[in-house]
């Protein structure tokens, strides 16, 4: 079968031939049909997970991936072949991702039915970056007339949770190119900021002498959170994705909030394809792009939504 993988920590990713993979006790294998990429995806090439997870080289990439049960291992119990479904294929030992036509993964790992109104492609751009969102969201216990600025709105867990936010009710504050807008207003953003035209702070500090509620940064280095925090109230919330937050800062103005990093379990997983399948959540596609050209996109920046591998 084709995938994608990396023969050692900090190779080049390359498209190889490997072997189909046969499940085992309680697990299942999965034919993908389409594979969402993520930045983790050339962390995971670079050796993140080196002396953190078991794993196996010729490494598969790739983490989110929807597709249908083809093989079921002994004693499963939860899947049947012909199931459609999505996931996170990253398990003990890493390196059996979803960037192949094929991969196997136990049947209690992140992995739900596909509701039938959704496309594969739509599926597989949702666990990590939908998920991510949506705990983030849940953290932040957001309320009706919240303020919340969301710092990197345009990428795949900005365009999740700037809907996931307006529906809780917050008044939505994107960061965005001025060409972004549109988009980001069509999400559910009340306003945009262009932050290309002038530092953050100093645009929304006159807006909101008060200070906002709630931020969510997804980008921006320790040093630029810092000062971004000066935006927030005393006792708001403050949450980063990419671990830019001193938590001992927080802590002495009262706030609440910290680094995240989503568990993204498959409850969550299957309540956010129940919001896609309502309406309620849009799926923001960026580019679908087939898995032998996939090495174009792997580390890839500047996505506006999500960039899915088709298989």
């Amino acid at each position: 079968m084709r995938a994608i993988v990396v023969r050692k920590f900090a190779a080049t990713p390359e498209v190889a031939e490997m072997p189909v993979p046969e499940p085992g006790p309680r697990a299942v294998r999965v034919q993908l049909e389409a594979a969402g990429v993520n930045p983790y995806d050339q962390k995971m090439a670079d050796g993140i997970l080196d002396g953190v997870l078991p794993h196996d080289f010729p490494m598969i990439l790739g983490i989110d991936g929807a597709g249908i049960i083809s093989s079921v291992g002994p004693e499963v119990s939860r899947f049947a072949v012909g199931d459609r479904v999505v996931g996170k294929f990253l398990t003990p030992p890493a390196g059996h991702g979803s960037f192949a036509e094929y991969s196997v993964l136990p049947e209690d790992a992140t992995l739900v039915r596909i509701p039938d109104a959704i496309p594969s492609i739509a599926a597989a751009a949702l666990p990590t970056a939908g998920g991510t969102a949506q705990d983030l969201v849940d953290a932040a216990k957001i309320e009706p007339d919240h303020t919340v600025l969301i710092v990197g709105a345009t990428g795949g867990v900005g365009s999740f949770l700037v809907q996931l936010a307006n529906t809780a009710g917050a008044h939505v504050i994107a960061t965005a190119r001025g060409e972004a807008a549109d988009r980001m207003t069509r999400l559910g953003a009340a306003e945009t900021v262009d932050y290309s035209a002038g530092p953050l702070r100093a645009q929304l500090a006159a807006a909101y002498p008060d200070g906002i509620d709630i931020l969510f940064d997804l980008v921006s280095s320790p040093e630029a959170l810092a000062d971004l925090t000066g935006l927030v109230h005393d006792g708001g919330i403050v949450y980063s994705t990419v671990g830019a937050v001193d938590e001992d800062r927080l802590r002495a103005r009262d706030m609440r909030g910290g680094n995240l990093q989503s568990s993204g379990r498959a409850p969550e997983l299957a309540r956010l394809l129940g919001r896609v399948a309502d309406g309620d959540v849009v799926v923001p596609i960026d580019a679908t792009i087939p898995l032998t050209e996939g090495l174009s996109v792997i580390g890839a920046t500047g996505a506006r939504g999500k960039t899915v591998l088709t298989i």
